[in-house]
């Protein structure tokens, strides 16, 4: 079956999980699979036999082609695959593909990528250039801002069809961390305080005073029993990403809405924050990822 018409088949794998979609020559999804077997869950030398069982019953059907990305192509992953520097586009990208060895398909991987920031230094990405692919392709050449929001949320800038550079912002481990191992999270209760919690933070996280300064008030709050502790998760959500918005904007306001995908969740947090900072925003498809590699293989024929 040509790559040229044919359907092709997407692989999304990650640090925790594992996602296939089988697509047409327009890049629709036929058909998806979903699984936890993300990189930390292979055996070593295991990669080969979980791909052909996710993806067997595509490859009887006539599918020849596969691309993968995300950590599959890091050095804890199958095989590791140089960053592309950014400015980068689907040719660029299509150009950098590393081959694999797996018999009775086509395997290429996905390079990340990279760029620095205004200091030089390096931020780096697996995986989410694809979504940001995918949004070239419904987007076309104009200027715009994109937010894949995260474990490690991504604020990246496209323009003229190529994706320019990012920046990277550890906000959900942040939340994660904080919750588990310092004295905040001991101040957490059971509960979900709900979107006013949340807002208070994002409202907080514009005043004076910085992101280290705000944390310790979370704590303060509590104390002086202005913080419910059924509230104190959100709240601290609302703090953190309040400042990951206001310092992805401290770069440079966007030409028109900021556009978001990623999961429903969070993607509706971040909605609600941007409408803190009058921020209109689009939201995109969460499998924006398939659009990408499905353009990526379009480009390779």
């Amino acid at each position: 079956m040509p790559a040229t018409s044919a359907a092709m088949i997407g692989i999304d794998w990650g640090t925790t999980s594992l996602r296939a979609y089988r697509l047409d020559a327009a890049g629709a999804i036929l058909d998806r699979r979903e699984s936890p077997q993300g990189i930390l869950a292979v055996e070593p030398g295991g990669f080969p036999a979980i791909l052909d069982q996710e993806i067997r019953p595509w490859l009887e059907a006539g599918e020849s082609l596969v691309l993968l990305c995300g950590m599959v192509g890091s050095r804890q992953g199958w095989q590791e695959v140089p960053y592309l520097a950014c400015p980068a586009g689907p040719a660029e990208i299509a150009g950098a593909l590393v081959p694999l060895d797996f018999p009775g398909a086509r395997c290429l991987l996905v390079p990340g990528l990279t760029t620095r920031d205004a200091a030089g230094v390096p931020d780096v990405m697996r995986g989410e250039e694809t979504k940001l692919v995918g949004l070239l392709a419904e987007l076309g050449d104009r200027a715009a801002l994109l937010c894949l929001p995260g474990t490690h949320s991504k604020w990246a800038r496209i323009g003229g069809g190529r994706i320019t550079g990012f920046a990277t912002r550890m906000t959900g481990e942040t939340r994660a961390v904080l919750l588990e191992h310092s004295i905040l999270g001991r101040l957490a209760g059971p509960g979900n305080g709900g979107d006013a919690a949340f807002l208070r933070g994002v409202r907080r996280a514009r005043e004076p005073g910085g992101l280290l300064h705000h944390l310790f008030g979370t704590r303060a709050l509590g104390l002086m029993g202005e913080l419910a502790a059924e509230d104190t998760d959100d709240y601290l959500s609302g703090l953190l990403i309040g400042h990951e918005v206001g310092a992805a904007l401290a770069e440079g306001m966007p030409e028109g809405p900021v556009h978001l995908a990623g999961s429903e969740t969070l993607c509706r947090l971040y909605a609600l924050a941007f409408g803190e900072f009058g921020l209109a925003h689009r939201q995109h498809d969460p499998d924006i990822a398939a659009a990408g590699l499905a353009l990526i293989g379009k480009t390779l024929a």
